[in-house]
């Protein structure tokens, strides 16, 4: 990017970003656009954001609009991401879905899934509770989503660089669960990667999915506007099943929608059940 951002200019990317995803970039964020778009600016001879903008109108210009959210969605990601989620899964969901005398699968839904760690973290928990109670939790379905075609293609391929199996996997675990790869990395194990279904989906889009039982939704809503968070806050209440949970992340709340959810305490941590 040659140019400087003008505040013209990232204003209208603001609002395009906001239509195109949800995403409500703040004021003063020009040097994360710059930062995140300079490749792709420099791959299409475009010497400005404007010029970006302004080809992005174009007819035929899916796939560009495709790159350059990914490009601002793109985040990192840990295995088993702020512990108590996972702690609470273990501990009480999963014991909870295993005493119910349903026969149909436990359904459960990472939305912005990333590059898959957690959507595989829970079918390592999960697959951990079926060791410590062998014939409990014998179906369970994982659906993974995200805006994002580039992190859904790393995430079904469940092969990640040493790099990132340090952040957050015990030694144990990855003794466990994964096994070195051709290219150097490390593969998911079959038992768990065979759990997950990964979809495209942006959270903002009418969407067809099962219903679950558990969805997590964590650390994306934190980017919405206070009507959208409301909005998918909604859908997700819809896909639950009676009784079903909706964990959050840490810096999130249900605020505004008390007559859907009930806050459930844990220890650690807050979870919410459907009405």
């Amino acid at each position: 990017m040659k140019a400087d951002i003008t505040l013209q200019e990232y204003e209208a990317f603001k609002s395009f970003l906001q239509d195109a995803c949800g995403i409500l970039l703040g004021d003063n964020k020009q040097y994360l656009v710059k930062s995140r778009l300079r490749r792709i600016l420099e791959e299409n001879e475009l010497n400005s954001l404007g010029e970006l903008l302004e080809r992005l109108k174009k007819p035929g210009r899916a796939s560009l609009k495709e790159v350059v959210i990914d490009a601002m969605t793109t985040n990192e990601t840990l295995w088993f991401r702020d512990n108590h989620p996972f702690r609470i899964l273990q501990e009480k969901l999963l014991p909870e879905f295993a005493a119910r005398s349903s026969l149909s699968p436990l359904r459960i839904w990472s939305a912005a899934c990333s590059t898959g760690q957690e959507p595989y973290s829970v079918g390592m928990i999960v697959d951990e509770f079926r060791r410590q109670k062998p014939g409990k939790l014998r179906d369970v379905k994982i659906t993974a989503t995200d805006i994002s075609k580039s992190v859904l293609e790393v995430a079904r391929s469940g092969e990640y660089e040493m790099i990132a199996i340090g952040r957050g996997l015990s030694p144990e675990r990855q003794k466990h669960f994964f096994t070195p790869s051709a290219k150097g990395g490390w593969q998911i194990r079959p038992q768990i990667k065979s759990m997950v279904e990964f979809k495209e989906l942006n959270l903002l889009e009418r969407y067809m999915l099962s219903r679950f039982d558990i969805v997590m939704c964590r650390n994306v809503l934190i980017y919405f506007s206070a009507d959208l968070k409301k909005d998918i806050l909604t859908r997700i209440h819809a896909t639950l099943n009676p009784g079903g949970y909706l964990i959050l992340g840490a810096s999130e709340s249900l605020n505004g929608l008390p007559d859907l959810y009930e806050m459930v305490q844990c220890h650690p941590g807050i979870i919410y059940r459907k009405k």
